[in-house]
Order: C-alpha cells, then structure tokens, then sequence
C-alpha cells in the first residue's frame, strides 16, 4: 500500500488549519505545559537546516504532552528587527519592512509544509510596533526604578526623591555608583533641574557607562559576542575590535542573589543549575588597595582569596585598563601600544576560552605590597577582562594556574 505523504499531510495541514487544532486554551482546567522555541531570523531566502533540525524535537514532546492530556502552549514567532534583517536588506537593496515581510511568508509557508503544531493565534514578530512598544515600555519601568537594599527590591525613583527632600541621602541604601557625595535636603533642594538628573541617574536600575564593547566599523554597530567568530563578524566576515563606548547599562548584579536562591525553587537537572550559577557569577571576597609606585595612582583589585596576599609576585591589568596609559614608562610604551592594538582585536568570548596562549606586555610600572611593601611588576594580559571586577588582579602564581603559567612564562618569580 503506497504512502501518498504529500496527499495526507496537505488533507491534514488544511484541517488543523481550519479547526484550530493546536490552539491553547486561556482557560482550561487541563494542567498547563509551554514548549517555547527560538524564534527564526527571517533574514534570508527561507529556512535552513538548523530550523527543523531544533522544531522537530520540540514538536514531538509539545505533541506527546498533548496526548497525555495537557494544555500546551507551543507558539511561534520572528526575531525580525536588528541587524540581521537591515543586512538583508542592504544585500539587496530593498526597505527592512519589504524584505522582513517577504521572508516571514516563505518562512511561514515551510514551516506550515513541515507540519508542526505551532499555535500560530500567537505569533510574534518584534519588528512589529505593537511587540517593541512594550520592549520600550519595559526600558521605562527599569529606568523609573532603583534598588532599595533595605527592602531588597525596585522601588519607584519618586520614592527616592522623596527622601532626598526630607533628609538627603546618607541614610539611604542602594545598589548605586560608588562615587557620589554625601547631600542634605537643603542641598538637594538647591541642585539645578540637570544636577538632580545626573545624581539620579546614579542611582536609576538603568545608567550610562562606558563600557567595553565588540565594535564593527564597516555594519556600523556594536556586536554580541556570539555573532563574532575568529575576530570577524559572523555576517559579512568583517574585522571587530574592543573599544570603550557610553552604553546604557543595566544594575543586574543587584538581583545576583535572589536570583541563585530561585534556583532552589526549580525543577531543574543540577548541571542545568549549576551553569545558571556559573553565569549568575556571584563571588564573596574582598577589594586590596596597591599604591603604585612613584605615582598618585592606586590599583583596586577584588580578590575571593585575600588570604593569599602574601603570595602576589606581580599585578596584571586588563589591556583596556585606565591606569595603563598613566603608569607605562617611555622605554616600554611601544610594546605595550602594539600588545594593546592586538587584544582589540580579539572578542571576550576568545579571551576567556583560550588557556593555552600566553600573552603580555610589562608596563614598566611597579606596585608597592600593602604590607611588605616590595615593589610588584605591573603587566598587562588578555586574560584579564576589563568588566570583570575591577579589570585588575593581584597574581598569586603559587596559588593560580593561569597565573603560575603567565609568570613560567615570563620568568617571574613564584613565592
């Protein structure tokens, strides 16, 4: 008997179509499941093998929960707006909102001739106004908000205010910037309209920051380290160098906390857990101050083990670091330039991964031991990131593999 499959799946595909077969119900006294893909970049000519390779997988189970009697949610979407679509676009020469709209039909015609059970009454396209809108509107919320450690949540910004007018800020505690000046009411009732904004946005959940970036100049745009492979932009190969940028910045780390204790409310396999809290990154330690010598200047670094001080034979700043162009010395400037110029071109992603070469350069410069007192050599290294913690590290090779294996390196000594 001969299986006639395009028969059968378009008699199949037209009623589920017409009846709705796949749509989750509001209100159901069934118990609730939700299959959630990544939604497709409709950027190209249609799908690739990726798509169904991923749907595939996740239709089965969303079907098999269906058939144990479950009211399954298992919508999809487009993840239509930024950069992959406008390089579509300018590949071939037409207006975003044409070509996004073309792809998204093919797209939805293969996805339909594949067969999944998608319920399409929910579909989302973030190119869509009535999607970004409330993206926009989210940004809002956070940047009308600042943490109270007191109450341990977002509050208002019009709740800090109104403690600012009462009796200033040296009662309050937030997650904020470190460097703001202590104000009474009656200064803060004497601050301009600009200088109450700029103090507040020190203490807003959303801020501006110059932060180090992954920028490519030839899409004009700042770039996530998955879209860069081998030093180049996943779209169009095209070099990207880190540079620092203002960028509105986002207080997460205020939620590090209660973030790791919902993990313990969770049904989920422990390695799954285990990586969320890799990613959370929460680390208890404490900051060490070096003076450098010969300069005004002072290193702060944030150390989990400030039991093993003893133990720093050098320092190793983030190539991007601020103090670096103050502290080198004239005979080590061009080395430490060129080593500079060189890590740019590298993204964090690679940095952090790549444990077997071993770069630096010596600024030339020395930090004084807060305790001994001996003078420490101040390197420069790629391994050290400049947005993590302080983008300095005290190097306790006795202690610390990549640091033993930066001073074998470089014949440092190792106490």
């Amino acid at each position: 008997m001969q299986y006639n499959f395009n028969e059968i799946e378009a008699k199949w595909q037209k009623y589920w179509a017409e009846n709705q077969t796949f749509k989750a119900e509001n209100n159901s006294e069934k118990e609730k499941f939700y299959v959630l893909d990544m939604f497709p970049y409709p950027s190209g000519a249609g799908l690739h093998v990726g798509h169904p390779l991923g749907y595939i997988a996740s239709d089965i189970y969303a079907r098999y929960k269906r058939h144990k009697g479950f009211n399954v949610l298992h919508p999809q979407g487009y993840d239509s707006f930024g950069l992959p679509a406008e390089q579509y676009a300018i590949q071939t020469g037409q207006h975003p909102a044409i070509t996004t709209a073309a792809n998204i039909k093919t797209y939805r015609r293969q996805l339909d001739q594949l067969g999944f059970s998608f319920d399409w009454s929910r579909e989302v396209r973030t190119s869509s106004p009535e999607y970004y809108k409330w993206t926009q509107w989210i940004f809002i919320q956070i940047f009308n908000s600042w943490y109270n450690t007191d109450t341990d949540k977002a509050e208002d910004i019009d709740t800090l205010i109104s403690v600012f007018e009462a009796e200033g800020n040296a009662n309050v505690n937030a997650i904020c910037d470190d460097d703001i000046a202590i104000f009474s009411a009656e200064d803060w009732t004497n601050f301009s309209d600009v200088e109450k904004q700029e103090i507040l946005l020190k203490y807003r959940l959303t801020y501006l920051a110059d932060t180090e970036v992954n920028w490519c100049p030839a899409l004009g745009t700042v770039l996530a380290n998955d879209e860069i492979v081998n030093g180049v932009s996943e779209r169009g190969g095209h070099p990207v160098v880190r540079k620092k940028m203002t960028q509105w910045s986002m207080r997460i780390s205020a939620y590090a906390q209660r973030l790791l204790d919902g993990l313990d409310k969770i049904d989920w396999p422990q390695p799954l857990k285990d990586s969320q809290t890799n990613w959370i990154g929460r680390s208890q330690g404490a900051s060490a101050i070096f003076n450098v010598k010969d300069h005004d200047e002072k290193i702060e670094v944030f150390t989990t083990r400030p039991d093993t001080i003893f133990g720093v034979s050098f320092m190793t700043l983030a190539p991007e670091h601020e103090l670096v162009g103050k502290i080198t010395t004239a005979e080590q400037k061009e080395e430490v330039e060129a080593y500079i110029v060189a890590t740019a071109k590298r993204s964090e992603r690679d940095r952090m991964a790549d444990v077997k070469t071993i770069s630096g350069a010596f600024t030339g410069a020395y930090a004084e031991h807060p305790f001994t007192k001996e003078p420490i050599p101040i390197w420069i290294g790629d391994y050290v990131l400049a947005g993590y913690g302080t983008g300095a590290v005290m190097s306790v090779p006795c202690g610390d593999q990549r640091d033993y294996d930066f001073a074998k390196h470089f014949n440092i000594p190792i106490p």
